[in-house]
């Protein structure tokens, strides 16, 4: 397990310096073709099981050391090495030893007695430590303060509630294709393969434990699709019809688009500025048997992909903070800085401008976000509302209110939508 621990380690440090978990443990992956799918499993869980409690694990460092190790890649190998030890099922001396040793390879001998004296003194009192851990804010919950005052403030009865919910391993939610089978029978085909799963609704499925994607049936052939109950819920939201003209603005990876052209027959527009996200969404459309046009483009450049017909639905799953999905990112937590909520708002902002553009009277617009906090979502519906005369929150179809807030629990992730038609 060296080379786990230590590409772990590679990927922990990356977030801690500023760059995103996904596509760091991308580039390690194809830089190691060698590791087999057990190995890579171990790498992504290590370092998403380290940044998911890594204020707990830097707590517990802090409790045995004077400062933080340095360099920093030595506090990211320490805080590797005690997720392993308390999350995991790993044997606890060769955690110990591996990290010795990669201490040592890594071009620091002089560290190695250290490493080697703070997880064993763990190993020694390691309830002591946690619950010294734990008596910080930033311990007990894993969230930096600013992210803790800000849910506390919003959600004052059930804030705990939702930073834990954060914390936990996601759930492997699965939509059924519909135009190749039911959910009830792929529900039996899941049994047959002694896999527990609960029925979410007419096309949802939730695994009741984590999978390789490569052990789900039929994901490879067409049947489902993994998708979190929540995001599932965009599709419906749109109120679509056969034979509608509808707009995905920011479409990649291409499960919401995927889904509404499960649902309904509809002639589909998806939009995505990056072309490699964008060929995911042509991967999962040949996957699934389904077809749209596609366009590599920013929102904002009209003229490069607008061909001026009006849309009668637009998906705009905007640009925002994602606090809604930190269980599936954990490197949120501690890339995002308490600015961003403005500066993505202020952004999201001008591209629900312009999209409004591109909705035919009586149409309408779905707003969805990832995010949890307000400025993200209904104060961001409110000021467009505020600032166009020719818009309205429409219901949300099946909702009683106005708008959505799902908050991230035991099923889903946290997730906003608000409906706006043009008048």
């Amino acid at each position: 397990m060296l080379i786990e621990q230590r590409l772990a380690v590679e990927a922990i440090h990356g977030v801690l310096t500023g760059r995103s978990l996904t596509p760091l443990l991308e580039q390690l992956f194809r830089r190691h073709s060698e590791l087999d799918a057990g190995q890579r499993g171990a790498v992504f869980d290590i370092a998403h099981g380290s940044l998911r409690h890594l204020g707990l694990l830097r707590g517990v460092c802090a409790a045995m050391l004077r400062k933080p190790p340095n360099p920093p890649q030595l506090q990211a190998l320490l805080v590797a090495a005690l997720y392993q030890l308390a999350f995991t099922r790993a044997a606890p001396h060769a955690v110990v030893d591996h990290a010795v040793r990669a201490a040592e390879q890594a071009g620091w001998p002089w560290a190695k007695g250290m490493v080697n004296a703070v997880l064993r003194r763990f190993l020694r009192t390691r309830e002591e430590l946690l619950a010294r851990a734990r008596s910080t804010p930033e311990g007990r919950f894993s969230y930096p303060d600013w992210w803790l005052e800000r849910i506390r403030a919003a959600h004052p009865d059930r804030w705990q509630a939702i930073l834990d919910a954060g914390n936990q391993v996601p759930t492997i939610g699965l939509r059924v294709n519909v135009r190749r089978a039911t959910r009830d029978a792929y529900l039996d085909s899941l049994h047959e393969a002694g896999l527990d799963a609960l029925a979410l609704d007419d096309v949802g499925v939730m695994l009741t434990r984590p999978v390789p994607a490569a052990q789900i049936p039929g994901l490879a052939q067409g049947l489902v699709s993994v998708q979190d109950a929540g995001a599932q819920l965009a599709a419906g939201f749109l109120d679509l019809r056969a034979g509608q003209r509808v707009l995905d603005a920011f479409a990649a990876p291409g499960g919401k688009a995927a889904h509404i052209l499960e649902r309904e027959s509809v002639q589909l527009v998806a939009l995505d500025n990056d072309p490699a996200r964008l060929e995911r969404v042509h991967e999962n459309f040949r996957r699934l048997g389904l077809e749209a046009t596609c366009h590599c483009a920013d929102v904002g450049e009209l003229e490069r992909w607008w061909d001026g017909c009006a849309f009668d639905r637009v998906l705009a799953d905007l640009p925002c903070t994602a606090s809604g999905v930190v269980r599936r990112h954990p490197d949120i937590k501690w890339l995002r800085r308490e600015s961003d909520i403005a500066a993505l708002a202020t952004r999201a902002s001008a591209l629900l401008d312009c999209l409004w553009r591109v909705v035919r009277p009586g149409g309408k617009l779905l707003v969805a976000t990832c995010s949890v906090f307000r400025e993200e979502n209904r104060g961001q519906v409110d000021d467009f509302v505020g600032r166009h005369a020719d818009a309205r929150l429409a219901p949300l179809p099946g909702q009683d209110a106005l708008d959505l807030q799902l908050l991230p629990d035991e099923r889903h992730d946290g997730f906003y939508y608000a409906l706006l038609e043009r008048v």
